[in-house]
């Protein structure tokens, strides 16, 4: 009787601290406003990082203001990224060149450091360096960064060319998870997906024409996750 007595608050307490762990884990994973991307081919769920504000601000600023709805995937690269916003896109037709259209004005870049091109990344698109040397983003256009899996070799490559630099835990997501990291520095991420991975990938497999638009409309809608 003793002992039983004696392993219950134990028990109890153990569960308590477990229950905590658990919540706080959960908090952590969850922080950031969710959006989720409704798809042709299925949803994703994307966490918008609250280290890179005027992104996030604008891109919830849209999503209420209904720009994103029934908008396509214009250009898709497979093993490299997805990319759509351009509201050019909504009821293109087919064949039609996309990719030029925004919003209206440019956003300028947030980079950090621990923000990178993993597999899954929300980004910003933006023009080239030549007319854009601020990096400054589109007002609407993104991608989401399928990239594949680099060997440590070649991480070794890109970082002594002065491509990428790489912390330990980006080494580490590189050669596990994948993704694009000559991308880091020069373009802004600012969320990443967190429910759907597999819809990226299935729409990344679309076969493409020759300005690697899919041959079948991705079509696409993005909402808040209240």
């Amino acid at each position: 009787m003793r002992k039983k007595y004696c392993s219950g608050p134990i028990v109890s307490l153990i569960m308590l601290l477990s229950l905590i762990s658990f919540h706080a884990i959960a908090q952590e994973n969850n922080s950031g406003q969710l959006i989720r991307i409704e798809t042709s081919l299925g949803d994703m769920v994307v966490r918008l990082y609250d280290e890179t504000p005027l992104h996030r601000d604008n891109m919830i600023k849209l999503i209420e203001e209904g720009f994103y709805k029934n908008q396509l995937f214009h250009r898709v690269i497979r093993d490299f990224m997805i990319q759509g916003g351009d509201p050019h896109s909504v009821g293109a037709d087919k064949g039609q060149r996309l990719g030029s259209g925004g919003p209206g004005y440019t956003l300028p870049a947030e980079f950090h450091e621990t923000l990178i091109h993993k597999k899954g990344a929300l980004a910003a698109a933006r023009k080239g360096d030549q007319v854009n040397p601020e990096k400054a983003s589109n007002g609407s256009q993104f991608y989401l960064v399928q990239g594949r899996v680099l060997s440590p070799e070649e991480i070794n490559i890109l970082a002594q060319r002065g491509v990428a630099s790489f912390t330990e835990e980006a080494k580490e997501i590189y050669t596990t998870l994948g993704g694009t990291p000559h991308l880091d520095g020069s373009y802004t991420v600012f969320g990443e997906v967190v429910e759907g991975l597999e819809v990226l990938d299935l729409i990344a497999a679309q076969p493409c024409d020759p300005y690697d638009r899919p041959l079948e409309d991705v079509i696409f809608s993005i909402s808040l996750v209240k």
